[in-house]
Parts: structure tokens; sequence; C-alpha cells
């Protein structure tokens, strides 16, 4: 790591305002995230309701298809497509655990 000393002032504070908009792009992210969370657990439950399993692969197809639709550059999409199957995995995994959470207290 550079040391900070050596780095002029203005680029300190050019390197600053950028890392505060990706704080803030960050708050803002983990807000969503966690709205979608939510939602998908609400998916979870009326597909427990209707008999559908968690893994829905065309429908996670479509979700890729429209975040891909949106990126700004070719360059950007497969990092997008990569986050966004991180996304749709963690999404996965909270359901099967709101799943077995609910069966578990439903047997009692």
């Amino acid at each position: 790591m550079p040391d900070r000393s050596a780095i002029p002032n203005d680029h300190r504070r050019e390197l600053d305002e950028w890392r505060g908009k990706i704080d803030a792009i960050d708050r803002q992210l983990a807000t969503l995230l966690c709205q979608r969370l939510r939602y998908a657990g609400n998916i979870s439950a009326v597909k427990s309701r209707i008999g559908e399993t968690v893994l829905q692969p065309e429908r996670e197809k479509e979700v890729l298809a429209n975040v891909l639709a949106m990126v700004e550059t070719p360059l950007m999409g497969p990092a997008i497509e990569r986050i966004y199957h991180c996304i749709l995995n963690e999404s996965r995994l909270l359901q099967h655990e709101w799943n077995s959470e609910k069966q578990s207290l439903s047997s009692r």
C-alpha cells in the first residue's frame, strides 16, 4: 500500500469523494437486498402452499436476462452475471432455510 502522505491532497480528496459515493450506494444496495430477501421469503411461502419447489431455473434465467439487458457496457455483463448468480443462490438458500424452519415449527 502506498504511503498516504505521498499522495497529493487533491487526489486524496478525489479518492475520498469516490469512496463516499460508493459507500452511499452500498447503503442503498444493502437496503434493497434485504427487501429482495424478504420478498423471496414471501415467494417461498407461496411456492410451499402451491407445491412448487424453491429452484425455478426458468425464472432464474428470466431474472438474469432482465438484469443483463440493463448493463451499460459489454465489459460489465460478466461481472453483473456473477453477482446475480450469487444473489440468486443466496435467495434459494434462504428459502430452503425458511422452509426447514417452518417445517420444524409445524412438527412441534
